[in-house]
């Protein structure tokens, strides 16, 4: 079997409940130790044909390292620490030493362990687009200036990426399209526009990055913008599997050679087994496990989906 990749984006949830976030313990380092300390136990990290990536908040890469350092080889091989994106600028010797107040240069993530970064999560692309609309308050009004706004956003991107594979790191890319992208009518008019919205963001977004190949791993996330979120209905393995075949289509012509795609609409425990049987499907992001009670996330709730994920795939 192929390797699989699951992304685990545990976005801010070092903030505890009692302040209203997912966090279990009013120290964060408690929990991030506990999920790390699960995974081992549960022979998450010594899976042949997996590969594990938690992506996890700044606060949290040092404790999540410091735990996984306590185990051996074997038990923790598929395991691994990233960060959540990367500033557009780096550190560099005898280049700017890191005035970068309030932006993560890729150098600290390696620094401080992380081989991997996840760069243009749909929360990131929002954040950019929210800035440029307060500057330009007719951004999402007019077509003209939403192009130009989605353009420099890429842009934007794809420094990130630049600098972090400079740096050393390897890359998750994530991709998608809104429901205004998407758009109305046909399924056909749908993914024609879908699929013009992406090529867009591949393009842009992976600009001069060949010459990091095959030195560096790539991996592209999809996520369906808008089918995620609470009420909102996911699309189907008929509609992954066109658009994951579109988008390994664009890069091989973008890069010459093809590259992992991941589902990024949110990977759980009802659908692992149908997303894994679309062939173009390299393996998913997932973020919560448990959507009632205590919502959260919760290392035994993830290898039942990766048990699912497993044993329903049919990429070969």
């Amino acid at each position: 079997m192929a390797m699989k990749r699951l992304f685990v984006n545990l976005k801010r949830f070092e903030v505890s409940r009692s302040r209203g976030g997912l966090c279990p313990y009013e120290n964060p380092r408690l929990w991030i130790e506990e999920v790390i300390g699960e995974s081992v136990a549960l022979g998450i990290g010594s899976l042949a044909e997996l590969q594990v990536v938690y992506l996890v908040p700044e606060a949290l890469i040092i404790p999540a390292q410091e735990k996984l350092a306590q185990y051996g080889a074997g038990d923790k091989k598929g395991l691994h620490i990233g960060c959540q994106s990367v500033f557009r600028q780096n550190i560099t010797p005898g280049g700017n030493f890191g005035a970068f107040t309030a932006n993560f240069p890729a150098a600290g993530a390696y620094q401080l362990g992380c081989r991997w970064s996840m760069i243009a999560h749909s929360e990131e692309r929002r954040d950019k687009l929210e800035i440029m609309a307060a500057f330009e308050p007719d951004l999402a009004n007019n077509t003209a200036l939403k192009e130009r706004g989605a353009s420099a956003v890429d842009k934007l991107i794809n420094k990130e990426v630049l600098a972090a594979l400079e740096q050393g790191l390897n890359i998750l890319l994530c991709v998608g399209e809104t429901a205004e992208e998407r758009g109305s009518g046909s399924p056909e008019e749908q993914q024609r526009r879908t699929a013009e919205t992406l090529a867009a963001q591949l393009k842009r977004g992976l600009n001069q990055v060949q010459g990091y190949l095959p030195k560096r791993q790539i991996v592209i996330g999809y996520e369906p913008i808008w089918a995620i979120g609470p009420g909102k209905t996911p699309p189907g393995p008929d509609y992954i599997s066109f658009v994951s075949s579109f988008i390994k289509d664009e890069v091989k012509k973008l890069l010459g050679t093809e590259i992992p795609v991941v589902y990024g609409g949110g990977l759980n425990e009802n659908n692992a087994a149908a997303i894994a049987g679309v062939p173009t499907i390299d393996g998913g992001l997932v973020a919560l496990t448990r959507f009632t009670g205590q919502i959260g996330f919760y290392a035994a709730d993830f290898k039942k989906i990766i048990d699912k994920y497993l044993e329903n795939s049919q990429n070969p």
